[in-house]
């Protein structure tokens, strides 16, 4: 399961089942039009929900904590974060969240012309930084204070993501695939740190997408891009709200990008679409989604190749297969005028099918070249049946792998909530208590193809595939397993303002994880695992003044071991990941405890409306999980307790707002180092010969996340009708996995610049485009060590490799120009 899957690439790296922030804000004032932007409070500016409509029962006149001075004309800001929300609701005030904030709403999502989600992202949050590790921009890493959401199977996620409430990490990896999301009908993106209640994954915080419906999006609207590398790309979106009651949405989207690579071609194609009821106090959505996705997914290069060719691959065929159908059932009623009710209902059901071109230890046995064998030339590759593998291959031939893997996934789950504003000793009191389940069934199968190598390193099957294997150290075999996951979550939160400027949260979750997993081919791998963990919170914030709040708060969360690293444990028995799986010892749960701290506001300025935060965070993971390679064998690896890891830092923005400027600088710090000595294998030149390992010091820092991210971002109205706009990125160096010694060079910083403009030509028609990497600056955000010995350099004459790095390109300097209509 390639290079997307094995260890060569991306598996050498150390590192409320229901929505928990909606992302949305709502004012007092008169609703805003879909894709309004507001800055109130210095959350970054998220979508403003339309009014409710005025049969709706009034609020309970009592004192509420104010945003601005007395008697201000501000509205007051509120941000849902606590699990269910169906888009309306008692939110609570921002000013009121001990921790971080950072939102990006469809405004800010459409500015970047992209339908990566992952683009507005990496733009517009301080700490968010994006590695292309399969070598595809619609199957990025997002990586946010040293936790990663990676749609590479077998990467120890770090963060949760949810969309509508429902959490969408995958059942068998917790893997999370960006391409599956309909960007076009994104309303808004919060990513929220230092609480519990977000449930598994949550080390370094959870990612809520909140989608449009009819009634906060009305009319339509179609847009259609192209430009360089093939890039054809379309979306159409269409929302109406039918009288006061009903309300439907719909979108629909394609994309087409042969990619800057050899074989990396990418065809997305997802649906979207939302039917909503809404009547007095309650309201209640159905909404469904599907997608259906094709990628070739060129991963890591050796850089000698990459000094030859940019566009260089390493062993293909190297292609991916997404497959997703989902429903969710959304609810609330307001019960009382303090009491509201909601609960959400999901079933999804989620397909992959990887094809993957490798090097292999298979080759001709020493004693009988008429045979195959693994390794030493002397352990023997056995077919089906037991029987050894005849070697088909004539003498000389390289070989090569074609590992096949599919995961077939059905969850489901239900989650119920209740919120309750009563006043507690005369204060202003908001409590909310709430329970979970989810459930998920995978098949999981894989087997490998043996094939001969080419001189352009593309596998040519032969049909001779690797059978069960007798021995007692299995070398590599198929894999047919059933999984089953049960995640129960029960949670209370409660925020009670002290006074008018001083609130104090506390609260938690209790987690229940069983993970149990059948063989389908024997009884190796079944094994049944329970988890159990509670994770409190405890925070306050205070306003200093009507433009200054200040936050503190302290916070745990868990992740349980995955099916997939449950099955791969064992250092003495490793997989070909995710190809394979052996039994193995359990592996302990990953305990986080974050604290974070820091300062927002905003004022009022000639120019717009300065907003601004500053804060800093030190999360520390007990027990943490990563992925080790076994030197010497090709994709071969295991999953293993390290101890403790340390995550800190500090994060800044400034950004200005007006009519006609807006701008945006930030600057994040992130220092992720190992607390705890370690011993691990690694292909580094500074291994130990004897042992083929290297010895990590406390202190030493984590490959693959760099110190430093500078962004800066600004977009000019020049007239009515023209504006332009760019952006720069700076990130700094940072060690290739494998490096986990910090003895090797690290990869290079580098910044890049972006331009884009818009033109209106007609009320409803706009034309823009987009200059991306401006100045085609050619450089990597991904690198790691391989087995220089696995396969020669045939661009060399076959010589060996000297250089140990494989490396992930950037894309060079790209072109786009695209048109939108609305009606």
């Amino acid at each position: 399961m390639g290079k997307v899957l094995s260890f060569k690439r991306r598996l050498l790296m150390a590192s409320m089942s229901t929505g928990l922030v909606s992302g949305l804000v709502c004012a007092s004032p008169a609703g805003a039009a879909p894709d309004e932007e507001t800055n109130v409070q210095n959350l970054p500016p998220v979508e403003v929900t339309a009014p409710p409509p005025a049969t709706r029962r009034a609020a309970p006149s009592r004192p509420v904590a104010r945003i601005g001075a007395a008697g201000s004309a501000a509205p007051r800001t509120r941000l849902y974060v606590y699990p269910t929300s169906p888009g309306t609701g008692r939110g609570l005030d921002v000013d009121k969240v001990p921790s971080a904030i950072n939102a990006v709403d469809a405004s800010q999502i459409r500015r970047t012309n992209s339908l990566n989600v992952t683009d507005a992202l990496r733009d517009n949050i301080p700490g968010v930084n994006i590695s292309e590790v399969t070598g595809n921009p619609f199957t990025p890493d997002i990586e946010f204070r040293g936790f990663v959401a990676s749609p590479v199977v077998g990467t120890p996620q770090g963060l949760a993501v949810y969309q509508n409430g429902v959490r969408i990490n995958e059942a068998f990896s917790d893997a999370v695939n960006w391409d599956l999301i309909p960007t076009a009908a994104i309303r808004s993106v919060t990513l929220v740190t230092n609480n519990p209640a977000f449930g598994l994954n949550a080390l370094g915080g959870a990612l809520n997408l909140q989608m449009k419906d009819g009634f906060t999006y009305q009319g339509a609207e179609l847009d259609m891009m192209g430009g360089s590398f093939g890039r054809i790309q379309g979306s159409a979106q269409w929302g109406k709200q039918v009288d006061q009651n009903y309300a439907v949405y719909g979108a629909l989207e394609g994309v087409r990008d042969n990619g800057f690579r050899n074989f990396s071609q990418s065809e997305v194609r997802r649906f979207y679409g939302d039917v909503g009821y809404r009547a007095g106090d309650s309201e209640f959505h159905v909404n469904m989604g599907a997608a259906k996705n094709n990628f070739g997914a060129s991963a890591t290069v050796p850089a000698e190749l990459l000094d030859k060719y940019w566009g260089a691959t390493y062993t293909t065929p190297q292609t991916t297969s997404n497959r997703v159908g989902y429903l969710n059932l959304t609810g609330k009623v307001d019960a009382t005028p303090t009491w509201t009710l909601e609960g959400t209902a999901h079933v999804r059901r989620f397909e992959q099918n990887i094809v993957d071109g490798n090097p292999t230890d298979a080759e001709e046995c020493g004693a009988d070249p008429a045979l195959l064998c693994f390794g030493d030339n002397a352990s023997p590759a056995f077919g089906a049946g037991g029987v050894q593998l005849a070697n088909p291959f004539a003498p000389g031939t390289i070989l090569g792998a074609i590992d096949r893997g599919s995961i077939r996934s059905t969850t489901f789950g239900v989650s119920g909530q209740a919120t309750n504003v009563d006043q507690l000793f005369g204060h202003d009191n908001r409590f909310v208590v709430g329970a979970t389940y989810d459930a998920g069934v995978t098949r999981y199968n894989a087997s490998s193809e043996i094939g001969s190598m080419g001189e352009n390193y593309v596998v040519t099957g032969s049909g001779v595939f690797l059978g069960p294997t007798p021995v007692a150290n299995p070398v590599a075999g198929p894999v047919s397993l059933r999984t089953i996951n049960q995640y129960n979550g029960l949670y209370a939160m409660d925020t009670f303002n002290v006074t008018d400027a001083f609130a104090i949260t506390g609260g938690g979750r209790f987690n229940a994880a069983r993970i149990t997993l059948e063989d389908q081919l024997g009884t190796a791998l079944n094994g049944d695992h329970t988890f159990m963990r509670f994770n409190p919170v405890i925070g306050g914030t205070y306003k200093i003044t009507p433009g200054l709040t200040a936050y503190a708060g302290y916070s745990e969360a868990n992740r349980v071991p995955t099916p997939l690293e449950l099955g791969c444990s064992d250092p003495a028995r490793p997989c070909l990941i995710a190809a394979f799986l052996v039994a193995d010892p359990p592996l302990k749960q990953v305990i986080s405890k974050t604290v974070e701290a820091g300062f927002r506001g905003t004022t009022e300025l000639n120019i717009g409306t300065l907003g601004w935060k500053v804060g800093g965070f030190r999360a520390t993971n007990h027990d943490d999980i990563m992925a080790v390679p076994v030197v010497g064998r090709t994709g071969f690896g295991y999953f293993t307790n390290v101890g403790r890891t340390r995550r800190q830092g500090l994060e800044a923005e400034v950004n200005i707002k007006s009519p006609t400027l807006q701008f945006q600088a930030s600057y994040a710090f992130v220092d992720a180092r190992y607390v705890d000595p370690l011993e691990l294998g690694s292909e580094s030149p500074f291994a130990d010969p004897a042992t083929e390992t290297i010895q990590v010091r406390p202190g030493n820092q984590i490959p693959a996340i760099p110190r430093h991210r500078v962004k800066v971002g600004v977009d000019y109205a020049v007239t009515d009708v023209w504006k332009v706009g760019g952006n720069a990125l700076f990130v700094s160096s940072q060690y290739i996995v494998g490096d986990e010694s910090n003895q090797y060079a690290k990869l290079p910083s580098y910044t890049v610049f972006n331009l884009h403009t818009s033109y209106q030509v007609a009320k409803n028609v706009q034309l823009y485009g987009r200059v991306d990497n401006v100045f085609d600056k050619r450089y990597v955000t991904y690198g790691q060590f391989f087995d220089r010995d696995a396969l020669p350099n045939f661009t060399n004459g076959g010589a060996d490799f000297t250089d140990p790095r494989s490396l992930s390109p950037a894309r060079p300097r790209a072109f786009y120009a695209g048109m939108r209509v609305t009606f």
